[in-house]
């Protein structure tokens, strides 16, 4: 005689049986479904809601282009994006949440250098792997204190290295510059003197504003009246903009430059005529639609750039940073499937190499900065627009 309870037991190992069969059926592995979770914390509104608007636009187009391009098997990006109000209290609230989040692999911090240097203690303590858009060198650096920290922006010393060397291609001798006072714009000013003095260009004056300032008339035109061969100008681009249109009217005839963080829009729009002819050390990807696409990479990013262009109407200059760190996850959780969890994520993250839409991307053990120098070139405002100079 047959029991109710044996035929109950049979009946539920078929069932399992089935469930087998169906998910691996011929030897096939059963395929990871589970989707790759991104905190994201940026600056919608405030005072730096320009740029964080433009990178929430770039991780929306790059998640939906990788999602739809098998690129991951079965898995998908989803994105849990939260506004900091350019606050770094608001951040830090968000950083706290996103940690504590089981189902976040990892976060993506945008411009803000406060936000990111305050975050740190709480990224290292609940070991969040996290990719920070903002340009300042203290946000992965020591890297023995930021193990979970990596940054995808140019590098102060490297911006200041591009821009010296042009200065003296020129032969500009004396140059003057206007800096944000903040930790970013106060390193620029640290290495530029110190590349001035290596090529014997002589820094004749030199204006801190606050990064929320936006009357700079008054340091523009002390700074002109040193009648020096150039004006450097590193500052966020709604600063750079109204620098340029200083300048203009206080009739400064010298050269124009703006360090890399002052890009923005391809299109300068109202401050074409103040910004002509004026210099800016940026990333290839701004125009890459004058570079010919003789390499996988730069068709990748030419097709980046028109794909944006299309979406948006428009192209800004920080779009590939944020496209290029949702890369990097991703690539990164592919790589640790072997060794899961926000530690195999980031020891993968430690080792990674990308040629991204920025440009070469080249994290070690030893450096958390991973935009290469190499990925800087020099543009040239013309007709209203970013051109590649030359």
């Amino acid at each position: 005689m047959i029991t109710i309870r044996s035929v109950t037991i049979t009946a539920l190992a078929s069932a399992v049986l089935a469930t087998t069969l169906t998910g691996c059926q011929f030897g096939e592995a059963e395929q990871d479904t589970s989707p790759i979770v991104i905190a994201v914390d940026l600056e919608l509104s405030g005072s730096a809601a320009p740029v964080g608007k433009a990178y929430q636009r770039a991780l929306d187009l790059k998640v939906e282009q990788l999602n739809a391009s098998g690129a991951l098997g079965a898995r998908k990006i989803k994105l849990k994006v939260k506004d900091n109000r350019s606050d770094a209290k608001e951040s830090l609230r968000n950083v706290d949440d996103f940690s504590n989040d089981p189902q976040v692999s990892a976060l993506i911090m945008g411009g803000c250098n406060d936000c990111a240097v305050d975050a740190v203690r709480t990224i290292n303590e609940k070991k969040l792997p996290t990719v920070v858009l903002a340009p300042s060198s203290a946000v992965a650096s020591p890297v023995a204190d930021r193990r979970y920290m990596f940054k995808l922006a140019p590098n102060a010393v490297d911006s200041a290295a591009a821009l010296t060397s042009e200065l003296s291609r020129r032969s500009i001798k004396k140059a003057a510059v206007l800096n944000s006072e903040d930790s970013y714009g106060r390193e620029g000013l640290a290495a530029l003197r110190s590349e001035f003095a290596k090529a014997d260009i002589r820094l004749v004056s030199d204006e801190g504003i606050k990064a929320t300032e936006t009357d700079v008339n008054q340091p523009v035109s002390a700074l002109a009246d040193r009648k020096p061969g150039a004006l450097v100008v590193w500052t966020p681009p709604e600063q750079a903009m109204l620098a340029a249109t200083a300048a203009q009217q206080a009739k400064f005839k010298g050269a124009l430059f703006f360090d890399a963080v002052a890009a923005g829009d391809l299109f300068l729009g109202a401050s074409a005529g103040p910004t002509e002819q004026a210099t800016l050390i940026f990333t290839q990807t701004m125009v890459i639609d004058d570079v010919i696409a003789t390499t996988p990479a730069k068709a990748a990013r030419r097709q980046w750039f028109q794909n944006y262009t299309a979406r948006f109407g428009g192209y800004n200059g920080f779009s590939s940073f944020a496209a290029d760190a949702v890369q990097l996850i991703a690539d990164a959780e592919l790589r640790a499937s072997g060794e899961p969890g926000r530690d195999g994520l980031r020891d993968v993250l430690e080792t990674s190499q990308l040629d991204g839409l920025s440009g070469p991307i080249r994290m070690t053990p030893d450096n958390h900065s991973g935009l290469m120098p190499q990925a800087l070139t020099t543009l040239v405002a013309r007709g209203g627009r970013w051109r590649l100079a030359g």
